[in-house]
């Protein structure tokens, strides 16, 4: 009985994740490739990789919910789910590595915006994402190392991704721990500092109106809302478990917030690179017809 409600539970989230942000993330994408094409900012490509990632989840969604379907049995090819398992974990922590590169990109630009004019040319924002997705690839190969390395492999699992044996939990556990400092934990701080900055920055800055520094500090934390509650849970789950020396079993439904993730970064990080694209560049610059000095964007802060 169990087994069956967590298995409508998990269904009802991805049928309507999937529903709510395929649609939101193809226009998201359509956005975000219109304006690189007029006049691509640093953010904006950065973004871009983002709907892209959230894509890639939705894209192998649809074999997550059938897997629901089947009562969280995997009753499809083996190799579906080494690639399903791949994709569904990389591109959580691609999203969050690339929450991490677009507030470090935000606070240069509202803090040294003389250096952020400088790094301003779209290739340096595309070799940073390239590096992000191949960090987030080369870890989430531990998905396909744990069940297809001979000394590993479980042939006998009628789940993908779950139930793990003793040998596999001996690998498993500690790089779920590294995942946690490396991948989570380091970006959720460096996020945190770059927005706290960003916000006292701003507030301090007479030539920003009000209405417009209330909207980019509502996106700042909007954005650090989504890593704490769409990234950090199940994170966590890595924590605990390598200090209980097991998988912990709640760690499905912390998934399920990652899940509704895809549905909220359209709509936030849309508006919120409006905002910053805003507050960030043309209210600094447009009083003096040129850039301030990086003594003048930092000394306010």
């Amino acid at each position: 009985m169990e087994t069956v409600v967590k298995s409508d539970v998990i269904l009802s989230v991805y049928v309507i994740s999937f529903l709510i942000g395929l649609p939101a993330n193809l226009v998201a994408l359509y956005a975000f490739s219109v304006r690189i094409h007029s006049k691509p900012l640093p953010t904006d490509i950065l973004l871009l990789n983002l709907t892209v990632s959230d894509l890639l989840f939705l894209i192998v969604l649809p074999l997550k919910m059938h897997e629901a379907a089947s009562g969280m049995k995997w009753n499809l090819p083996h190799f579906l789910c080494s690639i399903t398992s791949f994709t569904f974990f990389s591109t959580i922590y691609t999203s969050s590595l690339l929450l991490m590169a677009v507030s470090v990109v935000r606070y240069i630009g509202v803090a040294f915006p003389v250096t952020y004019h400088q790094l301003h040319k779209p290739v340096y924002a595309i070799v940073i994402s390239a590096v992000i997705w191949l960090i987030s690839a080369a870890h989430c190969s531990i998905t396909f190392i744990t069940q297809h390395h001979p000394s590993l492999a479980n042939k006998n699992s009628s789940v993908c991704y779950e139930k793990f044996t003793e040998k596999q939990l001996e690998v498993l556990l500690p790089v779920r721990l590294e995942f946690f400092f490396v991948l989570c934990l380091i970006p959720l701080i460096i996020c945190i500092y770059c927005y706290l900055r960003c916000i006292l920055i701003l507030y301090s800055r007479p030539r920003i109106s009000w209405m417009q520094k209330q909207k980019a500090i509502g996106m700042a934390l909007g954005t650090l809302a989504v890593f704490l509650i769409c990234v950090v849970p199940y994170n966590v789950s890595h924590l605990l478990g390598y200090f209980q020396g097991k998988s912990p079993e709640w760690r499905y439904y912390t998934l399920l917030l990652s899940t509704f993730n895809t549905c909220i970064d359209p709509i936030i990080f849309y508006f919120s690179s409006s905002s910053f694209r805003c507050t960030g560049e043309k209210s600094i610059f447009r009083k003096r017809g040129h850039a301030p000095s990086e003594r003048q964007g930092t000394s306010s802060g």
